[in-house]
């Protein structure tokens, strides 16, 4: 595995979690009472209230909307930063790892041109 790919890998595991997770978080009685009793300890609704995933969807959205809400809305606000660096051209991150690339071809290849080897590299993606 390569080490460059180590933060995209962590994100796309953390996000797919954190997603599928959300559901059971919200609509499923028994998580949801076991989440309420650790986490939360807010009054349980009658049994009554409860007798459909959108009945329990509801009473557990009181304290799930807040952190789902907040998250979201960071989660919104670095996506446009994020884009607006790729308006300007700035990757940093990306950036850094193909800069030291380049740098590690020119040192293997000294017999070729340093500017076509970084050109190259900086060109190629990550996976072929």
């Amino acid at each position: 595995m390569m080490k460059h790919s180590v933060p995209y890998k962590v994100g796309i595991v953390c996000a797919l979690t954190a997603g599928f997770c959300s559901f059971p978080l919200v609509f499923d009685l028994n998580t949801v009472e076991w989440f309420n009793e650790y986490y939360v300890t807010t009054d349980v609704p009658e049994p009554r209230d409860l007798e459909t995933p959108l009945e329990v969807g509801s009473w557990a959205w009181n304290w799930m909307e807040p952190p789902l809400g907040q998250l979201s809305f960071f989660l919104l606000c670095m996506q446009f930063a994020r884009s607006q660096l790729e308006n300007l051209g700035i990757r940093p991150y990306t950036l850094k790892i193909k800069e030291l690339r380049a740098e590690r071809l020119i040192k293997k290849y000294p017999q070729y041109n340093p500017d076509f080897l970084k050109i190259y590299s900086m060109s190629v993606s990550f996976y072929d």
